[in-house]
């Protein structure tokens, strides 16, 4: 997930350092730069594709902050040991499942393994480009094997299986190897297809259309991405969470920090060779102009009322993205071809005024769940974010985490809740600022999280203001991908006892990483060769221990999706240890202890009459005892017998959720064999809208624990004496 930042006090890096915590390294964007001529289509790869001066620059600003400097918390040398690791990670990001490249292209690619050093230091990084074209050649080759074989039928009654997990595996020998390899992935997505109901035809049409965008995809890299996926093999090879962004990575970072960007409004997504409207925001330019709808085609795009119109067809989408973004106030016209008719549908022109568009799905939201006569408020807060650049400006009202929920924790006092639950699964972190101030709306004064800097010195953060906005019941339910940032905000909870900690183990994740503009002369705008995300501080909690390879323990646990040897920091190999430091000073207001006992036979007890829960439990042992096999069966026999199984258990549900009175879980998602690309956008829209609203157990859970918790607390004022101190606080006095 991507994250927020601040900006950083250490007087060393004279404020061009933006300081974050994050979960897994930025996803890369696709190109740095449009690269297009003038009115023209933007360059796809060919065999001419070299470094530029300006990347050979900007990968010794790279050097000189991860290898050359003590602005790493943890700084590599740039040597043949650092080159084995970068080489091995960029080959990783190319073919991570070892489908493309064979044994023999390894051997020949050895003499780069550790020589990547000597390149990036000489600014001649053509290595790094010679191997990113030999993977075009081979997803090429590959791919065009894989069209063949639709030229005759799969014989689906032999015994084979399809070891689709193969990170792990050895290299192919060689081309003939990989054929096989290629025929048995193709044979399984035939085999889907067919099961799905589709006919012979319209499986082989299928999915060579698919087989031909790759390598569409893939001859529209450009020597942008080569250099970006490079650079990340550099730094991810200092940490886990270290990277580089391109100028246009950045800007799409810092769109999602701030939640708002300058256009019209619309999602966007790639269907066949056209670019079509996926989503459109509420009161954006694109939904108060009634003219533009989902689905729909965009065909040219022109700038202005007097601009020439562009052909976009076939472009890459985060170019047609560039074109149709700009600057509020302007105007861009768009030639659509509406969604609800075919290519050869007449043209409709739309002129549209872009302006500031307010991203308020990924904000924070509230709702109220009714549970054994209580009222439990549940604010759902999908990142820590904050608007740093109207930071920077000294805007007296940026926009936040915090001040989000603040406002939705005054509208549920106001609607006369009995507590609060604050939702932090899937949220992968953000500003460290944010954690210590959302903190601060549950909590008097004190600190909040200790931060360690490579040289050891230690700053301990704390909420510095009087008050407690809640001081109500509270309870925060995390899972293993909440990370960063949620961890700080939990940990703090869990350490002053001030709420319950419920669901899974967290991510583990301890570090601080910043953003440092290249060269480090500009500020959140970013610079002119990209900005590095770079690991500067380690964060520990107020009582001395850590996150990091540890995660924040709930002190009610649900049962495990993933464990710690599948996903989260322990999974790094070259994540930092766990350790502890002297913890700060500070005073506890609750603990939970003498009636967590309690809590968790009372749960039990639920969820032993709770269907939904026990359903829920089920498809988890389910997923991962299936996702253990690692293999899938290319028999037709036998594939038909396992989706005749899963049919008739959703059906069996179905019925009991009628006998039961329970609320309809909604259309379930078959599947058909196709990819997100080959759907109808309208209807695989309306799927994901109508799986956000089936029944959340985990959520009712919560809410139920934590009523619990006020029914056994109300009821004894033993156990509430025990268990709440409340000093200045006036804790769970609303």
């Amino acid at each position: 997930m991507l994250e927020p930042f601040t900006v950083a006090r250490e007087p060393m890096l004279k404020n061009k350092l933006i300081a974050l915590t994050a979960l897994i390294p930025l996803t890369l964007a696709i190109g740095a730069a449009p690269g297009s001529k003038a009115g023209g289509k933007p360059m796809a790869a060919d065999a001419g594709m070299h470094p530029t001066t300006d990347q050979a620059i900007a990968a010794t600003f790279v050097y000189g902050v991860f290898s050359d400097s003590d602005l790493a918390y943890r700084p590599r040398p740039l040597n043949d040991e650092l080159s084995a690791d970068i080489f091995r990670r960029y080959i990783d990001m190319l073919d991570s499942e070892k489908m493309y490249f064979t044994a023999e292209d390894m051997k020949n690619f050895e003499a780069y393994k550790t020589t990547l050093d000597d390149a990036i230091k000489a600014r001649k990084l053509d290595p790094a480009f010679t191997i990113f074209q030999i993977y075009q050649q081979r997803v090429a080759q590959r791919i065009a094997f894989a069209r063949s074989l639709l030229k005759q039928p799969f014989d689906f009654s032999s015994k084979e299986t399809w070891a689709y997990d193969r990170k792990d595996a050895a290299w192919a020998a060689d081309a003939n190897a990989l054929n096989n390899l290629w025929r048995k992935s193709v044979k399984n997505d035939a085999l889907r297809l067919k099961l799905a109901g589709r006919k012979p035809e319209e499986i082989s049409k299928t999915l060579d259309k698919r087989y031909a965008q790759v390598t569409e995809r893939s001859t529209e890299l450009r020597g942008d991405d080569a250099f970006e996926f490079f650079m990340n093999a550099y730094t991810l090879s200092i940490d886990p969470h270290s990277s580089y962004m391109s100028p246009k990575s950045h800007e799409n970072f810092m769109m999602q920090m701030r939640l708002s960007l300058q256009g019209i409004g619309a999602v966007l997504q790639r269907q066949d060779e056209y670019v079509v409207i996926r989503t459109i925001v509420p009161g954006s330019p694109a939904q108060l102009s009634g003219k533009v709808k989902v689905g729909d085609r965009i065909v040219s795009v022109g700038q202005g009322d007097k601009e020439p119109m562009i052909d976009v067809v076939g472009w890459r989408i985060d170019d047609v993205v560039e074109k149709i973004r700009g600057d509020k106030g302007t105007k861009v016209r768009l030639d659509i071809i509406p969604g609800d008719q075919g290519v050869d549908a007449k043209h409709v022109m739309v002129t549209l005024v872009r302006d500031t568009i307010k991203l308020e799905d990924q904000a924070a939201s509230k709702r109220i769940i009714d549970v054994d006569g209580k009222r439990i408020g549940v604010i759902e807060l999908p990142a820590f974010y904050a608007d740093f650049e109207a930071m920077q400006r000294r805007d007296p009202n940026p926009r936040s985490a915090t001040t989000d929920v603040a406002k939705l924790l005054n509208e549920l006092k106001a609607e006369k809740v009995d507590g609060i639950v604050v939702d932090l699964r899937e949220n992968g972190g953000g500003s460290l600022d944010e954690a210590v101030d959302l903190t601060g709306l549950f909590i008097d004064r004190g600190p909040v999280v200790q931060v360690r800097q490579s040289g050891g010195y230690t700053q301990v953060r704390s909420d510095e203001d009087r008050g407690v906005l809640w001081s109500g019941p509270l309870a925060v339910l995390v899972n293993r991908s909440s990370a960063s940032a949620s961890e700080i905000f939990a940990a703090a909870i869990q350490d002053y006892g001030r709420g319950l900690i419920i669901g899974e183990p967290t991510f583990g994740k301890g570090t601080v990483q910043g953003l440092l503009p290249l060269p480090p002369e500009r500020g959140a705008e970013g610079g002119k060769y990209g900005t590095a995300k770079i690991t500067s501080q380690q964060f520990f909690r107020i009582d001395g221990g850590t996150t990091q390879n540890a995660a924040v323990t709930p002190d009610l646990q649900f049962p495990v999706t993933v464990d710690a040897s599948e996903f989260g920091e322990s999974t790094y190999d070259n994540a930092l240890p766990f350790t502890r430091i002297e913890a700060a000073k500070y005073a506890t207001v609750g603990n939970f202890k003498p009636i967590i006992g309690k809590l968790f036979a009372d749960h039990q007890a639920r969820i032993a009459k709770d269907r939904e829960f026990q359903w829920w439990s089920e498809d988890v042992a389910e997923f991962r005892t299936e996702r253990d096999k690692k293999t899938l069966s290319l028999n037709e026999a036998e594939r038909s017998a396992e989706r005749d199984r899963l049919e008739a258990k959703r059906k069996a549900r179905d019925a009991e959720r009628k006998t039961l009175g329970l609320a309809d879980a909604g259309p379930e998602n078959k599947d058909d064999g196709l990819q997100a690309n080959e759907r109808d956008v309208k209807v695989q829209v309306a799927e994901e809208e109508a799986a956000k609203k089936r029944p959340d157990p985990l959520m009712r859970e919560s809410a139920a624990i934590l009523a619990d918790t006020i029914s056994i607390l109300k009821d004894s004022p033993v156990l509430t004496t025990q268990v709440l101190v409340t000093k200045n606080d006036k804790v769970w006095a609303n």
